[in-house]
């Protein structure tokens, strides 16, 4: 048996901070090393030959691949519990790359009703455009799934919990309806990540990530995953990839990522624990309309999420009385937390979706997605949850007209 086959027994951060890579290998260098190279030296043009073809072993070309990269890879499958991954440059390069691979005029896809700004405008607008047709239905009800598949349906894509106003999707009777109908399911785990939750335990075909957000957790760079089985993710290598998006990650880049996802569970463990805290005192406050945090039991789901996830997340949303302008007084008040856009950094982040993610939806798309015009959204951070509370706390209190 291999090493890495040996440290898929052990456990998370173990594997976070091992899994892949043997320092013996490299000198003793304790962290992977950045290989900034564009392109390979071959022993002689028949290993060229045979690199190209896939008949050996190798790198060729940083477009296809990189020894960091080839770390981070590893490790992101072992996380996810999946047999291989592929590391692109955004979330939207890991969606396009994985369904370009796939798609072919005429195809048809099934997606949940709210999605991430940019995902819906590529589901909506750019798909559409070469023959490819996307069924929005709300996926927290199977019924709509079975009515929505046709003999067409590729995939089935959606974010559980969902960005940004955190319904829960149950992954295992979705893949259940999907494969009776011989379509493959997606989940896009950025909100959940391998520590809270692993869709293809569940069920599930695929696991794409915005590793901008939790994987990294320090907001300073821009990168996506796909994980998968690993026939399936050298098409997305070679021709998602290489051919149709081009979106590669850099080696820098990767070594971040390594380097941030060695505390992805201690992080974690912190923004749950501050947002279920604040979760229930935003839900407490008089200003407060709703709440939608999965932790919560006035949550829809919050069944489901207990038994789906490990915890519940450090993503918040919430309505004011007073609608919209209250949320502006709300999140313009804020002085600990940040106003900007993403997530998962260690900072407290507060948006507003409708007019920042999700602008690109229209007013009719916005309502029938299921996300109203003064929805807020927190991300929560890692500072000390005394101090996020008052503040919150406080800019509720000046959300008053």
């Amino acid at each position: 048996m291999s090493k890495d086959k040996d440290k898929d027994a052990q456990g998370f951060s173990t594997r976070a901070i091992h899994f892949g890579y043997d320092p013996a290998s490299h000198h003793g260098a304790l962290n992977p090393p950045v290989y900034l190279n564009a392109t390979y030296t071959f022993e002689s043009i028949a290993q060229g030959q045979q690199r190209f073809s896939g008949e050996a072993p190798g790198y060729v070309y940083a477009r296809v691949g990189n020894p960091t990269q080839s770390v981070l890879e590893k490790r992101l499958a072992s996380l996810e519990g999946g047999e291989a991954a592929v590391a692109v440059a955004s979330g939207i390069g890991a969606i396009t790359a994985l369904l370009w691979s796939f798609l072919e005029s005429g195809d048809e896809i099934v997606a949940d009703k709210t999605l991430y700004g940019c995902t819906f405008a590529f589901m909506e607008h750019g798909l559409s455009r070469f023959g490819i047709k996307v069924h929005f239905v709300d996926l927290t009800e199977t019924d709509a799934l079975a009515g929505a598949v046709t003999p067409q349906t590729r995939f089935v894509f959606f974010e559980t919990p969902t960005n940004p106003n955190m319904r829960v999707i149950n992954i295992r009777e979705v893949a259940k309806v999907a494969h009776a109908h011989g379509a493959r399911v997606i989940v896009d785990n950025t909100y959940g990540t391998p520590y809270l939750q692993r869709p293809l335990e569940c069920g599930a075909d695929f696991v794409v990530h915005s590793m901008t957000k939790y994987l990294s957790g320090h907001g300073d760079l821009i990168a996506g995953a796909i994980i998968g089985p690993a026939d399936d993710m050298v098409t997305v290598r070679t021709v998602g990839l290489k051919d149709m998006t081009g979106a590669v990650l850099s080696a820098f880049d990767s070594f971040l990522l390594l380097r941030g996802i060695k505390t992805l569970e201690l992080r974690m463990g912190r923004h749950c624990e501050s947002a279920l805290v604040l979760a229930r005192q935003i839900e407490s406050h008089p200003q407060v309309e709703k709440v939608y945090y999965p932790g919560l039991p006035s949550h829809p789901q919050y069944d489901l999420a207990c038994k789906q996830m490990k915890a519940f997340g450090g993503m918040i949303a919430l309505e004011l009385q007073g609608g919209y302008e209250a949320g502006v007084r709300f999140m313009d008040a804020v002085q600990v937390a940040q106003r900007a856009v993403s997530l998962g950094d260690a900072e407290t982040l507060v948006q507003h979706p409708a007019s920042m993610t999700h602008n690109n939806y229209t007013e009719e798309e916005r309502l029938a997605h299921g996300i109203s015009l003064g929805l807020a959204r927190i991300s929560v951070g890692l500072e000390n949850v005394e101090d996020l509370s008052a503040d919150i706390l406080n800019a509720l209190d000046q959300s008053v007209g």
